[in-house]
């Protein structure tokens, strides 16, 4: 049983449209989204539409809920991502805003290893951030009160994996604003047989230059062309 793992699309449909032929050429049983559907890329109501239609299981984003909720909309806030999250939530559809609304903040499955459970940040709350570095009896307290062998969470747009006991941690990094060094986007395969999971991190090329030219047409922060074309923030 092998299940890909992407998070953090981030509106970048040029990116995720590479990340659909990378996997087509894979033998997955199923995709799981771990949230972020959108914020920061220019393309949020495709995204959307796109994760739709090919039915992958789907988890709500840190960015989903301030979008959906409008979590923060009625304070003045400057920064790039409330930028983007400002024009995101007037180019959404109403039915894609109630898509967002719609998910679930996260999920969990039954594999041959055991149990998979998946989330953006920690199991109830998409806004906090699991911290995959933290010492290792507080991983394995978590990992005992999910009863899970796999825990793969998203946020932090650079790929991960950590073993702690029995369990493996993953962060499949980000499709659309990836961070570590390199432009891509990130995908986590993991084979769910035998005795442990295995966790492959790849990176898929994409056409970065169209992704960065949308930013720009649509008037939004240049800085996140510079990160789609470096894989670094500045």
């Amino acid at each position: 049983m092998r299940l890909a793992f992407i998070s953090d699309l981030h509106g970048n449909i040029h990116a995720l449209t590479a990340v659909r032929r990378f996997l087509a050429e894979q033998v997955v049983n199923r995709v799981i989204v771990v949230g972020d559907l959108v914020g920061y890329g220019a393309s949020p109501g495709p995204v959307i539409d796109f994760v739709r239609r090919e039915g992958w299981q789907t988890g709500l984003g840190s960015s989903d809920v301030r979008v959906a909720l409008e979590l923060g909309g009625g304070t003045e806030r400057h920064g790039v991502a409330d930028q983007v999250l400002g024009w995101t939530r007037k180019v959404l559809s109403p039915e894609q805003m109630e898509f967002l609304r719609r998910l679930p903040p996260g999920g969990r499955l039954m594999t041959p290893v055991g149990r998979v459970r998946f989330f953006h940040g920690s199991p109830h709350a998409p806004e906090q951030r699991l911290d995959l570095m933290a010492p290792e009896r507080e991983l394995e307290a978590l990992a005992e009160a999910l009863g899970a062998r796999v825990i793969v969470v998203g946020g932090s747009h650079v790929p991960f994996v950590r073993v702690v006991g029995d369990t493996t941690f993953v962060d499949p990094g980000s499709v659309g604003l990836s961070l570590n060094h390199e432009p891509g986007a990130d995908v986590a395969l993991v084979d769910c047989v035998g005795r442990k999971p295995k966790v492959a991190l790849h990176k898929v090329s994409y056409d970065y230059a169209s992704s960065a030219f949308d930013i720009m047409a649509w008037n939004l922060p240049p800085v996140i062309a510079d990160v789609i074309r470096t894989g670094r923030m500045a």
